[in-house]
């Protein structure tokens, strides 16, 4: 049967800061989930360590799991510590910055037409 969410064990109970390590000067990443819906990555950042200003089609939803990162939305910073959440608006500029080491969860969701016949699913 395939596997829509990879890299992790199915049926055991997991914490997720476990699932990713901080490596020294690095940013980590390490993909859970990717199709033309959804995209579920974990993040490891060293402290200094960042990934600069983009954007991106989809919303995206970044918690943090452990530490505390810097995130930057249209030019206005957050601070998120462990357990926080910050939705970053499809086609906003934004970036990250390890404050300290620090691991995250990313969550995009992209625009999608799903083609099916809408019939069929009614």
């Amino acid at each position: 049967m395939k596997e829509f969410i990879k890299n992790m064990n199915h049926e055991e109970v997991l914490t997720l800061c476990e699932q990713i390590s901080v490596q020294p000067g690095q940013e980590v990443s390490k993909t859970l989930a990717q199709n033309p819906a959804v995209s579920v990555t974990l993040f490891a950042f060293d402290k200094g360590e960042e990934i600069s200003s983009h954007d991106s089609e989809g919303d995206a939803m970044v918690t943090v799991l452990e530490g505390q990162g810097e995130l930057t939305v249209d030019g206005k910073a957050y601070v998120l510590s462990e357990g926080e959440t910050l939705i970053m608006p499809a086609k906003k500029p934004h970036s990250v910055y390890a404050k300290e080491s620090f691991k995250m969860l990313l969550l995009v969701v992209f625009p999608f037409e799903d083609n099916r016949d809408k019939s069929q699913t009614l």
